[in-house]
Parts: C-alpha cells; sequence; structure tokens
C-alpha cells in the first residue's frame, strides 16, 4: 500500500453545491457550486490570505485542484481573491487523481447507511470506486502535489478526504466542511496534524 509522505499540505473542500444542501451523494456527477459556495469560497480566501500574510512555513506557494467544476471554481475563486488582495498570482494546476470518488449507482441518492460500510470494505456500491483503491488514489495525488518544495492548497472533496483521514490513521468517517481551510502537517513524534482555519 502506498503510505502518505510526512509532508505538509493545506486541504480545501470546495464550496457547496445544491446537492450538497441536500445531503445527496455527487461522486463524479459534476455539481456546480450554488451561490452559496460561491461565497463559501470567498471567505475561505480571506482565512487564507492571513495564513499568507503570515508567511514562514504556513504559506501556500502553489494550487492543486481536483478537475471537477465545483473543485477547480473554488481554486480559481480562492486565487483570483488573493490576487484582488494585492497578493501574487498562485500557479494553479490540476491533478486528475484528486477527483472525487465514483459512487456508481448511489450518486444522487441520498448518504445513507452504506456509507460506513464502503470505508470499512464491506461494500461497494455497483459500478463505484472501492475505499481502497480511493486512498490509494489520493495518497498518490498527495504525494505528487507535495513533491516540490513548499507548501500546496490542494482544492478537492470530502469523501477524498475521508481516504486521506485513514491513510493519516485519523478516524475516516468525519465530515470536512464546505471550503473551510484545512492545515495537515506531519507531528514530529509520529502521526498527523490538522487545524481548521477560522
Amino acid at each position: 500500500m502506498t503510505q502518505l509522505l510526512p509532508r505538509p499540505y493545506w486541504y480545501l473542500r470546495h464550496g457547496q453545491t445544491d446537492w450538497n444542501r441536500a445531503g445527496l451523494s455527487q461522486g463524479r456527477t459534476d455539481v456546480p457550486l450554488n451561490e452559496t459556495g460561491i461565497e463559501q469560497a470567498a471567505e475561505a480566501a480571506v482565512l487564507i490570505a492571513q495564513a499568507l500574510d503570515a508567511a514562514g512555513e504556513g504559506g501556500i506557494v502553489r494550487i492543486v485542484s481536483s478537475p471537477l467544476e465545483r473543485a477547480l471554481r473554488t481554486a480559481t475563486i480562492v486565487r483570483d481573491a488573493l490576487v484582488a488582495r494585492g497578493l501574487p498570482a498562485l500557479p494553479l494546476s490540476i491533478e486528475p487523481d484528486l477527483a472525487e470518488v465514483s459512487f456508481g449507482e448511489q450518486e444522487g441518492q441520498p448518504i445513507s447507511d452504506w456509507y460506513d460500510h464502503w470505508i470499512a470494505g464491506d461494500y461497494t456500491p455497483p459500478q463505484a470506486e472501492s475505499f481502497a483503491v480511493l486512498r490509494a488514489r489520493a495518497v498518490g495525488a498527495i504525494n505528487r502535489a507535495t513533491a516540490s518544495a513548499g507548501r500546496p492548497l490542494v482544492v478537492a472533496h470530502g469523501a477524498l478526504f475521508r481516504a486521506l483521514r485513514a491513510a493519516m490513521d485519523l478516524p475516516a468517517n468525519v465530515r470536512l466542511a464546505n471550503a473551510v481551510p484545512l492545515s495537515a502537517a506531519p507531528r514530529q513524534t509520529g502521526g498527523w496534524a490538522l487545524e481548521e482555519l477560522s
């Protein structure tokens, strides 16, 4: 199994979509941000700008995004808002393996009891991606995103971050709110420290 390399990064789940608001599984269905999601992305940029103003090791040097519209638009809003605040334009690249998990037949359906069994590896919906496959894909994407010097801001998805939590030996089934920037950094004593910007 590919291991998550101990290199720090920032993580931002995309802003809200109508399917998020309705509690539906999105997966690969390319649902756009709603007005709330657009506002959330702009608010996230303010928090990120404050982190960049603090500079030091917490600074962000590039943005790496999922190719799905809800994530890429979030990434673009953040980048443009940082420029509007007088900060340099951060390089923005797309990493295909940051795309959200394919939930197969469950896409567009309410999230229910099957989700826990999917994370545990006991069940995978028809035509869906297993949690183990998602975890390996997510770890590879983060390892590539952190390979260059400096901390990236990774803009992606909720289920994908659950897979990263599992790779960090943290409880996996913890919901990450829409558009709340999160610092992920390895501890010197082992394990990972997660801290939300607020």
